[in-house]
């Protein structure tokens, strides 16, 4: 079974199939349902997130099956005959909304929503909070690191330091997030972008001299090289044998493409190589660097102004550091053609109840202003409330706007797909449109996002009638 075609019904949580049995064991199968995906924090103290995996998840769900073996297992832990035969020949026929693949997105925004009967909303949930949580979180990483590295060139080095397969998820979610490639091949054959590469230490360590691998390496890959100078000194030795071979290259015909640091002061060896390259007269002679890097420490280089042209990004992007996981949730909203919601003390673990869309504001700049929430049968608001203190409030009659929920899959088909490019496209112009504000760095400004009206009054009458149980 392909790891990126995962097509088992197994594919998700113990208690989803034993909920999902006491759907069909007490009459329920058929009962309509809607729940909503959204996240409750924007991850790395950020001001957004780039919403990434839907492709994925998409063909996830279409594909999503009981097979023989499948039934055989659930047989063998207990489950009642009668429902596994109901999930041999399950399908999902449901519907799913959702905002773009690549569109910036917000805490507490209901980003994607499934309708169906209740078994097969229920029996997604784990596999839709695991593509989405991990690739946004990867993606908006990314887009971090972007928004750092301004237009160099940066090449996702992450396989070797990823928590196992998700590497091949990361490197998609990656370029997405803005990246011009990866060291990923298999991710790079799968999903259609380009793989790239240098060399290692050990290959400079498995020739007697350093001049002779590098001139052996150039020798294959005359028009392709990039020489890793570091594995024994980069300024006595490492950069004058790049500059050598390079300057024999020449005299063949061919240029070198660049070389890589991986150790020591980035900033310093960066800048003396530079120099060294430049006195040589090899100035179209780029230079790589990698080790460790992340978004803060790609500022800080180009903040000293290290003469980088592109960068090699491995542990920090693929594993989401520092974050570790995006906290999205899939809640119930809607059952039975009935608005439902969950109630908590704790203000911010109160659901928005209903079926509901998304409008997004935008000033004369074109820049995004607001995000209002709202009922799907409603106006558009001419004014939204603070989803937990409706006491803030903010006007947006004059602002243009536009719907940014659509439907992706109808009756279990998916409507129509994105390529990788589009979507990383889209990020990036969406992102674009971000006010710079929110995307900083540091104490980022907080997007307005809120909640109409009539959903607000939905909201706190269904939360009176529920107390008074």
């Amino acid at each position: 079974m392909s790891v990126l075609h995962i097509k088992s019904g197994l594919y998700t949580d113990h208690y989803e199939l034993t909920m999902a049995q006491g759907y069909f064991l007490t009459g329920k199968k058929n009962t309509r349902a809607n729940f909503d995906y959204f996240f409750r924090k924007n991850p790395y103290e950020g001001g957004f997130v780039v919403y990434a995996g839907l492709d994925n998840l998409l063909e996830a769900i279409h594909n999503y099956r009981f097979r023989k073996e499948d039934c055989r297992y659930l047989e063998s832990t207990g489950f009642n005959n009668k429902f596994i035969e109901y999930l041999k020949s399950f399908r999902f026929t449901g519907n799913v909304f959702s905002v773009t693949e690549g569109e910036i997105v917000f805490a507490n925004e209901p980003v994607l929503r499934v309708e169906g009967n209740i078994i097969e909303t229920q029996l997604v949930e784990s596999m839709i909070l695991n593509v989405l949580n991990f690739q946004s979180l990867i993606a908006t990483k990314a887009a971090r690191i972007r928004l750092a590295a301004g237009d160099r060139l940066l090449i996702d080095f992450g396989l070797r330091r990823a928590q196992g397969l998700g590497a091949i998820h990361a490197s998609r979610a990656a370029i997405i997030g803005g990246f011009d490639g990866s060291s990923n091949t298999y991710s790079a054959r799968i999903f259609g972008f380009v793989s790239t590469g240098t060399m290692a230490h050990s290959w400079v360590q498995s020739y007697n001299r350093e001049i002779d691998a590098f001139r052996e390496f150039v020798r294959l890959y005359p028009d392709s090289s990039i020489l890793l100078v570091d594995t024994y000194d980069t300024i006595k030795h490492g950069v004058p044998n790049a500059i050598t071979v390079a300057k024999e290259l020449e005299k063949n015909g061919h240029k070198l493409t660049g070389i890589r640091l991986d150790s020591g002061d980035l900033a310093y060896m960066s800048k003396e190589s530079r120099r060294m390259l430049n006195q040589a007269g090899l100035e179209y002679v780029k230079i790589v660097v990698s080790n460790q890097l992340d978004e803060h420490l790609i500022k800080s280089l180009l903040d000293q102004e290290a003469p980088i042209d592109s960068f090699g990004v491995g542990t920090a992007l693929v594993t989401g550091k520092d974050e570790g996981a995006l906290d999205g949730v899939y809640k119930l909203t809607h059952v039975d053609d009935k608005p439902s919601m969950k109630v908590s003390e704790n203000i911010t673990k109160t659901t928005l109840p209903g079926l509901k869309k998304i409008f997004r504001f935008v000033d004369n700049d074109n820049e995004f202003y607001a995000d209002g929430i709202e009922l799907e049968n409603t106006a558009v608001p001419e004014i939204i409330f603070h989803p937990y203190h409706p006491e803030k409030n903010c006007r947006l009659k004059g602002y243009s706007h536009e719907a940014i929920i659509e439907k992706v899959m109808d009756n279990g088909k998916v409507l129509k797909g994105r390529s990788l490019d589009e979507s990383a496209k889209y990020a990036a112009d969406r992102l674009a449109q971000l006010p710079a504000e929110s995307k900083r760095f540091d104490n980022p400004h907080i997007y307005k996002v809120g909640i109409g009206k009539e959903l607000m009054d939905l909201r706190n009458n269904l939360k009176e009638k529920i107390w008074k149980r």
